[in-house]
């Protein structure tokens, strides 16, 4: 059989077409669902804390604001801007201070100076160092809170109709990687015949528009999706500029220039490559090519390393040459198997040989997705908790049971190619030559046999008939070669189960995807610690308290209570009331207390309430400059000598 034969045209058969048809629509479905349940972009660096926090009260104006982050971030004039009760600025409006130290994480504008009190807020806006626009907002108040006109975009960073249109780039940024990289990896390594084949050639090119497109598209929509959030400012030479000079630019447009080797590389391949006949010359430029080629995939796969969640975090030295050889496994496996695809359905012939190449490249291409893999699960989750009790664990979940339902598929299509043989095809391609032939000849005889006048055995007829003649037998014994072959139950078996894989691939494709953007788990957990620390969950109304006491002298016996209303950030009226131990109000010659912030080395803040009534103390103004899990110490004297301290700790804020 010919491995290299082109495709004479369009396959009158039509199961190949609704398979296609099928394909197309999954592919559709998967990519419409997954976009729209996934939203804007999840933020990949985090607010831990801010100066002043998020709600708190301070009696003097603060000559500045300070916002901390759980990774690097890259930020410019208007990242972090305060806004005074009205809704004019209160900050200077420079760009903001790098404060960071060590593995801290610190911006901080400088505000005017004399500001009223009310309440005011601040916007911030930036990118995180995986290449993600994070947004946010909060309030503090001068001197008391007060009621504030200041209305804030409702939209996330990197939300909106920009926001979908660059998701949906970059979904097609990967698949057509995949198509790329794999197809290419497939003709070489695998099917070197297929060189030749139309289909095989078009479904590379169409690898190569697609991540070309795409990588336009992100480039020119970068800065709004960063920013705006307006198409208009795609066109905005400044703002294009200015994303040159980021690190997901550059990426960006290092794709481009090697794109551009590639393209190169594509013309060798199916050019000067496919019309070689000579085995040594073919030889000595296969590894010519899949040198080169693989020095440009690795490159490309590298602007996604540089400029996505390889680049940050932990051991990113490590982590960058893994993800690189995590996204070539992915291309060799999963853009061969749309490779094979192809040539089983639209292409007259490929041999058992090459299906087998490809099994054993699928499954080198596994071993080393397992063990990136294990390592990025590691790096990316840290715990057991992230796995199951964040969105990138439960993500990399699905991931994993989509690799285990695609090699079950795989291996029933492992035992197809065990039992294709390339005879039934010989035999019938040769069978089918000959009686083509034969039905042509026939057809090809004149109805009448008459001598030719000598106009029409003229040489200018002859050669338009005989090109007829070639153009048929062409399509008629492709055609007859293809019914046959698509009646052979191995191939058959073996074309319906890599259907099956493709489709399988589409998904795990998508959802490895969406784990690019989405934030890490690690990460996650590490932000919701600092902000637990920072900033407590709010207590449900005003807080309650009940502490027994005992003096050790006479009537030294009792039971405190203390009241802190509304029992949150800022001020607060505490009341505290005294019972002896017959349950009716107790008067003590001195009653004292004290706030303790110890998770944040704050206080002792001393209180020192006004009696109000018989048992009954009150002080109104307690400022409570911080949430977190406060101490509070009572010290009750009920005689010259007998004094007793006792505290209990309340989440307030």
């Amino acid at each position: 059989m010919s491995a290299t034969a082109p495709y004479a045209g369009p396959s009158p058969i039509r199961r190949p077409v609704a398979a296609a048809a099928l394909l197309a629509a999954l592919v559709s479905l998967v990519f419409g669902l997954l976009l729209a349940g996934a939203g804007p972009a999840s933020a990949h660096a985090a607010l831990t804390g801010s100066d002043p926090q998020d709600g708190a009260v301070v009696d003097i104006a603060p000559k500045e604001v300070t916002l901390s982050f759980s990774e690097s971030i890259a930020v410019g004039d208007d990242s972090i801007r305060v806004l005074d009760p009205s809704g004019k600025r209160a900050d200077t409006e420079a760009e903001p201070r790098d404060l960071s130290e060590g593995s801290t994480v610190r911006y901080g504008v400088a505000l005017h100076s004399g500001l009223p009190d009310g309440t005011y807020t601040v916007a911030w806006q930036a990118i995180s160092a995986d290449s993600h626009p994070i947004s946010g907002a909060f309030t503090f108040s001068i001197g008391a809170p007060s009621e504030t006109t200041v209305a804030l975009s409702s939209q996330e960073a990197g939300g909106g109709p920009v926001g979908v249109v660059y998701d949906i780039a970059r979904y097609a940024a990967y698949g057509g990687f995949v198509l790329l990289v794999g197809g290419s990896a497939f003709v070489l390594i695998c099917w070197r015949g297929g060189a030749s084949a139309l289909p095989m050639q078009r479904l590379v090119v169409r690898g190569w528009l697609t991540l070309t497109a795409a990588t336009l598209v992100m480039l020119l929509l970068r800065n709004p999706y960063t920013g705006s959030g307006k198409f208009a400012d795609a066109f905005d030479l400044a703002g294009l500029q200015s994303v040159l000079d980021t690190k997901p630019g550059a990426a960006l447009v290092s794709r481009l220039l090697l794109l551009g080797a590639a393209a190169l590389f594509i013309a060798v391949l199916f050019g000067t490559y496919a019309r070689r006949e000579d085995e040594q010359e073919r030889k000595d430029l296969t590894f010519g090519l899949a040198v080169g080629g693989g020095v440009v995939a690795a490159g490309i796969a590298a602007t996604w390393a540089m400029s996505e969640h390889a680049s940050t975090g932990i051991q990113a030295s490590i982590a960058m040459p893994v993800d690189v050889a995590h996204l070539l496994a992915v291309a060799a496996w999963l853009g061969g198997l749309a490779s094979l695809l192809v040539a089983l359905y639209r292409t007259p012939d490929i041999g058992s040989a090459a299906v087998r190449r490809f099994s054993a490249v699928a499954f080198g291409s596994v071993v080393i997705l397992a063990a990136t893999g294990i390592y990025q699960s590691w790096r990316q989750v840290g715990s057991w908790s992230a796995l199951t009790g964040t969105r990138y664990g439960q993500l990399l979940i699905i991931k994993v049971a989509l690799i285990a339902v695609l090699l079950a598929v795989a291996w029933f299509s492992r035992r197809w190619t065990g039992r294709l043989t390339d005879t039934s095809v010989v035999s019938s391609g040769a069978e089918v030559a000959s009686s083509g032939a034969g039905e042509e000849d026939a057809a090809s005889e004149p109805e009448n046999t008459a001598p030719a006048t000598p106009d029409e055995a003229s040489d200018d007829v002859a050669p338009e008939r005989a090109a007829q003649l070639a153009r048929q037998r062409a399509v008629l014994t492709a055609t007859k070669k293809k019914r046959i072959r698509d009646a052979d139950p191995e191939r058959s078996g073996l074309r319906r189960s890599v259907l099956a894989e493709a489709a399988v691939a589409v998904v795990l494709l998508a959802v490895t995807t969406m784990l690019t953007s989405t934030e890490p788990g690690r990460t996650e957990e590490e932000a919701a610690g600092g902000a637990t620390a920072a900033t407590a969950p709010a207590a449900d109304g005003p807080v309650n308290l009940s502490m027994p006491f005992d003096t050790g002298g006479r009537n030294g016996k009792g039971t405190v209570r203390i009241d802190i209303d509304p029992g949150r950030t800022g001020s607060n009226d505490l009341h505290v009331w005294i019972d002896g131990s017959d349950g009716e109000p107790m008067d003590v010659p001195e009653l004292k207390l004290a706030l303790t912030l110890e998770s944040k080395d704050i206080g002792p803040l001393p209180v020192v309430p006004d009696r109000l009534a018989e048992g009954h103390w009150t002080a109104s103004g307690v400022q409570i400059p911080m949430a977190g899990d406060w101490k509070i110490d009572v010290t009750v004297r009920t005689s010259d000598i007998d004094q007793v301290t006792i505290d209990k700790n309340a989440k307030i804020g």
